[in-house]
């Protein structure tokens, strides 16, 4: 004769249990470990960022998660990031579903709505470091810049000559503009 046990002796003596009873030990269980979790954070001197960049998604999982921008020593002045968040608006726009009359409302207003949601977003993106295009046409400013030739002074022989050029130039005009009067 065999005997045959309940398959989970806990899960019945958990239904046997008061509910009340049970559900208090189960947010006891909860606050104990969100206390001691909240305790080791503090104590390795990491926070809510930390915990967040611990989750794993499937940009973590594939390094996209992992993208740390290098500093900068020089700021990227207003101008090129202006220029990326049009850029980003552009592609923001793009990517906005087309039928949001419910949310912008119907018409140019509800089009000037969605406009000024994707550019609010687009400039927050921008101020948070963006995608990286101001960056790069910055940096691309500053190494023409460095490789510009310096200008050379000014020769009084090209400039005599580039005079008599621009003296010619007015003659012939003149001339032209005389010419065609006396044949009026």
């Amino acid at each position: 004769m065999a005997i045959s046990p309940p398959s989970d002796l806990v899960l019945d003596v958990v239904n046997a249990a008061d509910p009340m009873q049970v559900s208090a030990a189960r947010e006891k269980l909860r606050a104990v470990s969100a206390t001691r979790e909240a305790s080791v954070l503090t104590a390795s001197n990491a926070g809510f960022e930390s915990a967040i960049n611990s989750i794993e998604t499937p940009a973590s999982k594939s390094g996209l998660g992992n993208i740390h921008r290098p500093e900068h020593h020089e700021k990227i002045p207003e101008t090129y990031r202006k220029f990326e968040a049009s850029v980003l608006n552009t592609f923001i726009q793009n990517m906005m579903p087309s039928d949001t009359e419910e949310v912008y409302g119907k018409g140019s207003a509800g089009e000037f709505w969605k406009g000024m949601m994707s550019e609010q977003m687009a400039d927050e993106m921008s101020k948070k470091g963006g995608i990286g295009i101001a960056e790069q046409v910055y940096s691309q400013a500053l190494q023409r810049q460095r490789n510009a030739a310096p200008v050379s002074a000014v020769n009084e022989d090209d400039k005599k000559i580039a005079m008599s050029m621009v003296t010619d130039f007015q003659r012939r005009i003149f001339s032209d503009t005389e010419t065609k009067k006396t044949n009026s």
